[in-house]
């Protein structure tokens, strides 16, 4: 009809109008920054600082880039525009991502070619290339629509997005080599055969083991293997149980002999060492990777049972060393977060919906003091939790949706193809070091069995687990593809499984003779010893001179700041004097002095919480703000000169 021609028409002529004006944005941008002012609609308003505090250096971002827009020069290039955006947008929606076949391909109206205007059989006559419409729709369909898709046009940055849709669409073209795909292979044959051998030798055990979800050894081969690459020295994990053991004795170095002493109710510490152990599946290991890009410590974080309580101890102890390598916010001006170190975090799908700990890290993973430059996540998305169902344990559409909320990429990927995965986790990797945000794979599996392997889930699933009993494992499968690719020969095949299970019986034929190990002391705490029975008591005191000192240096304005007048009167002025007289000492001014001997004695002090700056009485008041400029100061962080110690508030 006119109107709608008109329409689409005005629609496109106002997008071009966009494109001109945004392209005059940008270069004024370019010359404002290059004569050191920020323009105003690009300014970011600082955390009460533009020079920083300790824990917080403001990343100096550098000169925009003048986004290059596609050219759209014809009604006809803005339709097809509108197409190829739809799929990137919604592709995901009608992607084939359950390995089990088992939940319909929605018709997802918004791919259709005709609500753009297009006819199927029209040619594309400027492409070089014949090709219809109904081509590019089937190509679309191949790069969002199958067993890999991803979601990232709700990212607001243009460049990011475009980054994303390019590397994406790379990436989907990218042959692996024969001798990666022969190592994921080989790992997920392992893993499937020491689930089989616990089953033949601890059938009464509950190992909470990969089967189903043996995809997810291409993630970790791929972190570990790149991780030097983009210069990271140190990796925390945290996971949950599933899974855990076969990673753990598989890529992380962990001896079956301590597992099946664990098994049998053996010993778990060295007679010396006090201590109770926990249970099979919270057993953790560190170990150094090399590579040949340099090496890479990983730890895997213990964990209680209490689903994802661990994550923000993982986050916590990667901003941690984030501290003693002085890397991010508190290394030199220049580092980025995330330089040296990297979070990894496997989520479960009912408990990743489910926790609420899980938008409370989320929400704080770009605010200052608790950001670590992103975190790479994987949910194993059994698509069950223990019974419940996807459909009764959650709202959204797919698990990772909140996601979304704090402006981070999703790759969602069938486990069926341990290919895909690792290609994943790749385009993840390179967002993650490029723009230092969250990252979520989506690894859409199943659980061979219950909850642990004692349960029964025919109770609650029984048409689910009739199609689980009667498929081939997807290491077999995967295997299978090999040969046909001829990667891998049937005997190779029998030679890792053989070789494999004669490791795993030697291990366990030296059990009874074998020593536990103890290895909670090493490292940054070698050389400390196991407090003695005895009871000691310690003077802690500080010299009367040091703590008025301390006192006063809390209080300490620079020329030129302004103070809230009331702080004046009631912070400053009133602990000068009780310095003076030694008397009326209240709590926070002695929580002051405690933290500043600490420093003076070269320990970092970390207060963490919304108000921990003024406290929530009004009672502490470490960080002052200038009235006039809304700048922040620490006065304990200025104690001396050439100070080393600070507090983080």
């Amino acid at each position: 009809m006119p109107t709608t021609k008109t329409s689409v028409t005005d629609d496109c002529e106002m997008f071009k109008l966009r494109v001109v004006i945004r392209r005059m944005l940008w270069m004024k941008a370019l010359t404002s920054v290059g004569s050191g002012r920020i323009p105003p609609y690009i300014r970011a308003r600082f955390y009460h600082t533009n020079n920083g505090v300790f824990g917080y250096l403001p990343e100096r971002a550098s000169a925009p880039e003048p986004p290059v827009f596609p050219v759209v020069n014809s009604l006809d290039d803005c339709r097809r525009l509108h197409f190829i955006n739809a799929f990137r947008r919604h592709g995901y929606r009608a992607a084939d991502l359950d390995p089990l076949h088992m939940k319909r391909r929605p018709v997802v109206h918004e791919l259709k070619p005709q609500l753009y205007g297009l006819d199927p059989q029209t040619e594309l006559n400027d492409v070089g290339v014949v090709l219809r419409v109904s081509d590019l729709a089937t190509k679309l369909e191949s790069l969002y629509c199958e067993h890999m898709t991803a979601e990232f046009m709700h990212i607001k940055n243009w460049e990011e997005r475009s980054w994303f849709a390019c590397r994406f669409e790379e990436m989907q073209r990218l042959e692996l080599r024969p001798e990666e795909r022969h190592r994921y292979a080989e790992f997920m044959l392992k893993s499937q055969n020491l689930d089989n051998f616990l089953a033949l030798k601890f059938p009464t055990v509950k190992r909470y083991g990969c089967e189903g979800a043996e995809s997810m050894f291409p993630f970790f081969i791929e972190l570990f293997d790149n991780a030097s690459s983009y210069d990271i020295e140190d990796l925390t994990i945290c996971m949950a149980h599933r899974g855990r053991l076969n990673l753990l004795c598989e890529l992380m170095h962990f001896p079956p002999v301590q597992l099946f002493r664990k098994i049998r109710g053996n010993l778990e510490f060295p007679e010396h060492v006090q201590g109770v152990g926990d249970v099979l599946s919270h057993l953790t290991s560190s170990f150094d990777h090399k590579t040949d890009d340099g090496t890479v410590h990983i730890k895997m974080m213990p964990n209680p049972s209490h689903l994802e309580a661990v994550n923000p101890v993982a986050m916590g102890r990667t901003r941690a060393r984030m501290l003693t390598k002085k890397k991010g916010d508190y290394g030199p001006i220049g580092g980025r977060n995330g330089d040296g170190v990297l979070c990894v975090q496997v989520h479960g799908d009912g408990s990743f919906t489910g926790q609420g700990t899980i938008w409370e890290t989320l929400a704080m993973s770009q605010t200052p003091h608790f950001r670590l430059g992103g975190s790479v996540h994987m949910v194993v998305n059994n698509q069950l939790a223990y019974t419940a169902e996807s459909s009764t344990s959650r709202s959204s559409d797919h698990t990772t949706d909140i996601a979304k909320a704090i402006d981070a990429p999703i790759i969602h990927v069938n486990g069926n193809y341990p290919d895909l995965v690792a290609k994943a986790t790749r385009i993840l990797m390179e967002y993650r070091h490029r723009y230092r945000k969250d990252v979520f794979l989506n690894l859409l599996c199943y659980r061979r069995w219950g909850h642990n392997e004692l349960d029964d889930p025919h109770f609650t699933q029984p048409v689910m687990y009739k199609e689980i009993d009667s498929r081939k494992t997807i290491p077999d499968l995967y295997a299978d593809e090999l040969m046909d690719d001829n990667v891998m020969r049937e005997e190779e095949k029998k030679t890792i499984i053989d070789a494999h299970t004669e490791y795993l019986n030697a291990q366990l034929h030296v059990v009874d003779r074998s020593s536990p190990v103890a290895n909670h002391l090493k490292g940054n705490w070698s050389g400390m010893t196991q407090a003695p029975h005895s009871v000691e008591t310690w003077d802690t005191g500080v010299d009367i001179d040091l703590l008025r000192f301390i006192g006063a240096k809390s209080v300490a304005i620079p020329d030129g700041f302004s103070v809230n007048e009331h702080l004046q009167k009631v912070h400053v002025a009133s602990r000068i004097a009780k310095m003076q007289s030694g008397e009326g000492i209240e709590w926070s001014t002695a929580e002051a002095l405690a933290f500043g001997s600490l420093l003076l004695q070269g320990y970092d002090v970390r207060i963490s919480g919304q108000d921990v700056g003024r406290g929530t009485f009004s009672q502490r008041h470490a960080m002052l703000v200038d009235q006039k400029t809304d700048e922040a100061i620490i006065p304990l962080n200025n104690m001396i000169a050439n100070q080393k110690n600070f507090i983080e508030v």
